[in-house]
């Protein structure tokens, strides 16, 4: 696949953006949200009946807000038997996509879920962006890099559609080590037209309460002159806020507990390294150490990027390998304790430095190597440098 560039990705946003199933789409949206609208209002006033009515006594009422209810809930039982109809999914298609950032969340088992930020570049269409999430084994996190290219497959229909081919077929892979894509504007990232969880709560809870007030303010009269004089006062509840501000610096460590526990046991230091990524809100820093029993980062909000270390970008999963070199390739016959230090490269382009301390009777040691876990360099105990 050749170059896409940022003009080709800038053009034609509408043709990405306004496909004419997303139109289809916010037209069933827009009748879903009158009829959950209409459900939550008839709701909220039938309830609403039903508790006037036994304040103020009036047995008309009250059948009429029960009525409502059972009307209610027999159509959502009959609702709920009906099958929609069948519709076949859109078919879709196998794109190459530039990665701009990810962030690894902690998980309960081996599969971890990612949020990915890329840049999608179809064939056939301009390159756009998307947002998607997606659960990645932990072994196969450190295949995925900032500005790394990955093979995925789309809907063109609904572009927002996104998912990541993690075993793509051998002339996929082949074109994703080849190309070179440049990263697509942010006016280009592409969303659902559907409605969220929180907008749909949202909307039920004004409607319910809208629908409620409404009954309450038609018996007003009667619900003052009821003569129920034993209700307290509504008191408005106090909400306190904190202001904090954030830091320009930072710095956070955890520990691994246990006697038997280390940060050398497969999967231990990717997950500590998701867990400080939580604490502090962010996979960019400035430093990083691990100990047998201790990983700790530190960070600096004003640095650029390419003057920070992607804690998720690297290869956790080789640096037991590392360790085991350093102490027994380098003339510390009994190593006592052992450090790993991970700062950003010097010079454009440079990936991460990883240095892997070790130190014993004879003395302190060490030994160099890229992000890639590749040593390049050795010092061994007596050897000046």
């Amino acid at each position: 696949m050749g170059t896409t560039g940022q003009g080709q990705a800038g053009q034609d946003v509408d043709e990405v953006n306004v496909p004419p199933v997303r139109k289809r789409s916010a037209v069933r949206g827009l009748l879903a949200a009158l009829r959950l609208t209409v459900v939550s209002a008839v709701t909220g006033g039938a309830l609403a009946a039903l508790v006037v009515a036994v304040i103020i006594k009036d047995v008309p009422v009250f059948l009429t807000g029960g009525g409502v209810l059972v009307v209610l809930i027999l159509i959502g039982v009959v609702a709920g038997r009906r099958s929609p109809a069948d519709e076949e999914p859109p078919a879709g298609r196998i794109a190459l996509a530039r990665i701009e950032d990810l962030r690894a969340t902690s998980g309960e088992s081996a599969d971890v879920p990612v949020t990915f930020r890329l840049t999608v570049a179809p064939d056939d269409r301009p390159a756009y962006r998307v947002k998607i999430e997606q659960h990645i084994n932990l072994v196969d996190i450190p295949a995925y890099r900032p500005r790394g290219i990955a093979v995925v497959e789309y809907h063109p229909d609904e572009p927002w559609k996104v998912l990541i081919v993690t075993r793509p077929t051998a002339e996929w892979s082949r074109r994703a080590e080849e190309a070179e894509i440049d990263s697509a504007p942010e006016s280009t990232l592409v969303v659902s037209p559907d409605m969220s969880e929180g907008s749909w709560c949202m909307l039920t809870l004004f409607a319910f309460l809208a629908g409620a007030a409404l009954v309450v303010l038609l018996f007003r009269a009667e619900l003052f002159t009821s003569g129920n004089d034993d209700g307290a006062a509504a008191k408005s509840p106090s909400s306190s806020s904190s202001s904090s501000s954030a830091s320009r610096t930072f710095s956070s460590s955890t520990t691994v507990s246990g006697p038997s526990t280390s940060l050398l046991a497969f999967g231990v230091m990717r997950v500590t390294a998701m867990e400080l990524e939580a604490r502090v809100d962010t996979a960019y820093v400035t430093a990083i150490t691990i100990e047998d029993h201790r990983m700790a980062v530190r960070g600096d909000s004003t640095r650029p990027v390419s003057e920070t270390v992607h804690l998720q970008s690297l290869p956790y999963e080789l640096f037991p390998g590392l360790v085991r070199e350093a102490r027994t390739t380098l003339g510390v016959r009994d190593p006592r304790s052992w450090r790993i230090d991970v700062t950003p490269g010097t010079g454009a382009g440079a990936g991460p430095r990883v240095r892997v301390t070790v130190t014993g009777k004879e003395g302190t040691a060490h030994l160099d190597a890229d992000a890639t876990a590749r040593i390049t360099d050795r010092r061994a105990v007596g050897e000046s440098g």
